[in-house]
């Protein structure tokens, strides 16, 4: 009997479950209580009073049994650690760059390479730059300066490679301000302030070659480096018979070097490195690694946090990984646009995007509708999702404000986490949330620091 084979309809996870943690369910009233007490802030939340947390895909994933196998048997060496090796080797495989030094995540790489480059007055360009990327150029005095095409700002409008840099404003900024003030041009990938939205190989050819007309360096903010190889494969041209790994050592052949956060596509639940090919910038970069994060074989990872990373960022580029990554998001945002809400489309690799300004336009930009809609969430089903709109990115250095581009829900999937069944409750929680949106309130800031105001802001909903 000769039988064919099938396609299926349905997007298996491509992982066996085998160790299981428990979620607590509360009460709406419970919930008014908790967000009470955390100042309307659900990240002063305590992670045991939410149900389904989608605060971030960083650092929150499950890990691999080849990544515990390889914690387990990891050196902790001080200096020299075989363990690094392993790391060293897997970065420098797939980047290809020369010098990588670990930090503890993203952020301290981020610092180390600002630190040491930019200064007062500099200009950094980016398709769009994250919080805390941006937080650090400006804290060195720079400018950080979102160049994203202009579909990039556009929630509705459909475009295969929304995180593109504007290639031309890019050309005009350096020709009007020069490159001495441009220590680096960066691109994020993906363009999570974007709504997560890929750039194209097309786009980093471009935006590489400019770097090199000008001399000045190009640098990747490679995070979510893997997801963005796999959009790559599936939306553009002449990519399709590549393997995601194939095209990302073409991304990172176009770039000088790169900042990377490991929780996201390294799989790991913390570490990151700074890689690059410049002999001076590296030994200067080293010796601020050593001040603020540790030796440079070890950079702020355990040896075993090294091995997690060194696997992961080769299972982030699984095809099969990939396939259910991307399409288990894209359900989620199916199911939320045939209920006619309002997301970024097309939907990004790691998170939906909820366009709140669509959704809430009966509250003002900096009364924080996109801040609203994240508690109301958290409130109707205990779900924990992370603003992306005027409390994040509408304070100005000088201490003003003003409405932010867009006013985004994010609403970030950890990696192998969560199944079918809680995507489909989050959609629930999310349709009814959209069916109450008439009852929802803007919010003002009672206190809140100078820089990153909104990881530890306190606020207070305005009375209907």
């Amino acid at each position: 009997m000769e039988l064919n084979d099938f396609t299926p309809n349905t997007i298996i996870e491509p992982f066996r479950i085998r160790s299981v943690e428990p979620i607590r369910f509360t009460s709406l009233e419970q919930r008014k209580e908790l967000l009470q007490q955390a100042g309307y802030n659900p990240f002063l939340l305590k992670a045991k009073d939410v149900l389904i947390d989608l605060l971030t895909d960083s650092g929150t994933g499950a890990m691999s049994s080849n990544q515990w196998s390889g914690m387990i048997s990891s050196d902790e060496s001080y200096a020299g650690s075989e363990s690094f090796y392993k790391f060293e080797a897997a970065v420098r495989d797939i980047t290809g760059f020369e010098h990588v030094i670990p930090t503890h995540q993203g952020r301290a790489a981020e610092n180390i390479l600002f630190t040491t480059i930019a200064r007062k007055g500099d200009v950094i360009p980016s398709n769009t730059h994250f919080d805390t990327t941006r937080a650090h150029v400006e804290h060195n005095g720079a400018e950080a300066l979102d160049l994203v095409i202009d579909e990039g700002r556009q929630p509705l409008t459909i475009h295969p490679f929304k995180g593109n840099m504007n290639v031309e404003k890019l050309r005009e900024t350096i020709e009007s301000i020069g490159r001495e003030r441009i220590p680096v041009i960066m691109l994020t990938l993906t363009n999570n302030s974007g709504g997560g939205q890929p750039v194209s190989m097309q786009n980093i050819k471009e935006v590489s070659e400019i770097a090199r007309e000008f001399d000045i360096p190009f640098f990747i903010d490679a995070c979510r480096f893997a997801e963005n190889s796999w959009f790559i494969k599936t939306r553009e041209d002449g990519y399709a018979d590549k393997s995601p790994i194939e095209i990302a050592r073409e991304i990172f052949s176009y770039a000088d070097g790169c900042t990377m956060s490991a929780k996201k596509d390294g799989m790991a639940n913390i570490g990151g490195f700074l890689a690059l090919n410049d002999d001076q910038i590296a030994q200067e970069c080293r010796s601020l690694t050593i001040l603020t994060e540790g030796f440079p074989t070890y950079g702020g990872m355990a040896g075993y946090d090294m091995e997690a990373v060194a696997a992961g960022l080769y299972e982030a580029l699984d095809e099969g990984y990939l396939r259910y990554r991307i399409r288990s998001t894209a359900y989620f945002g199916e199911k939320l646009t045939d209920a006619g809400i309002s997301i970024v489309q097309p939907t990004g690799g790691h998170a939906v995007y909820i366009d709140a300004r669509e959704m809430l336009p009966n509250i003002k930009p900096l009364e924080y509708p996109a801040w609203s809609l994240t508690n109301a969430l958290y409130l109707i089903g205990g779900v924990r999702a992370v603003e992306i709109g005027s409390v994040m990115f509408g304070l100005q250095p000088d201490g003003t404000e003003k409405p932010a581009a867009m006013e985004l829900v994010r609403l970030a999937i950890p990696r192998r986490v969560y199944t079918q069944s809680h995507i489909d409750y989050l959609a629930e929680v999310v349709i009814n949330t959209f069916e109450q949106r008439e009852k929802l309130n803007g919010y003002k800031i009672v206190s809140a620091p100078p820089v990153l105001r909104h990881f530890s802001a306190r606020l207070e909903p305005f009375e209907s």
